[in-house]
C-alpha cells in the first residue's frame, strides 16, 4: 500500500502517526512539509481529498496564526490558502495519504481509518491483548 505522510519531526502527534504506520509493517513517504511545503496545486488536491473545510487543515499555536488575523471570517478559502503558502507552519499536520483517503490525522489513531481493512483488523486485535 502506497502511503505519504506530511511530517513535522518536532511534532509529537506527527510521529506517533509515523510509528503507528511503521508498526502495521508500512514504510510510507516521507514529507518535511516545513523543508519540502507543497504546492499551490498539491495543498487545493489535500485539501478537497480530505473534504472540510480549509480552515479545518490552519494551525494556530506556534504560528503567525493571529498576527495575520486568519480568525477573519471574511477571508476566502483562496486568502487562507495563501497564508499557507506564504507561512506552511499555518498547514496543521500530520497529513497521510493512502488509497483509502486523506486525513489530518489528529488524534494519532486517526490514521487507523484510512489503513487497509486487513491491517486495521490486525492493529485492534493487537489493542485488545
Amino acid at each position: 500500500m502506497s502511503i505519504t505522510i506530511y511530517h513535522n519531526p518536532d511534532c509529537g502527534t506527527s510521529r506517533n502517526v509515523l510509528g503507528l504506520i511503521r508498526e502495521r509493517g508500512e514504510e510510507p513517504i516521507i514529507i518535511e512539509y516545513l523543508k519540502n511545503p507543497p504546492s499551490r496545486m498539491e495543498l487545493v488536491n489535500l485539501i478537497q481529498r480530505m473534504g472540510g473545510p480549509v480552515r479545518d487543515l490552519l494551525r494556530r499555536n506556534g504560528t503567525p496564526y493571529d498576527q495575520l488575523r486568519l480568525d477573519n471570517p471574511a477571508l476566502s478559502d483562496e486568502e487562507l490558502i495563501d497564508a499557507m503558502m506564504a507561512h506552511p507552519i499555518l498547514i496543521n499536520r500530520p497529513i497521510v495519504v493512502t488509497p483509502l483517503g486523506v486525513k489530518l490525522c489528529r488524534p494519532p489513531e486517526t490514521v487507523l481509518d484510512i489503513l487497509s481493512a486487513k491491517r486495521r483488523d490486525a492493529i485492534l486485535q493487537e489493542s485488545r491483548t
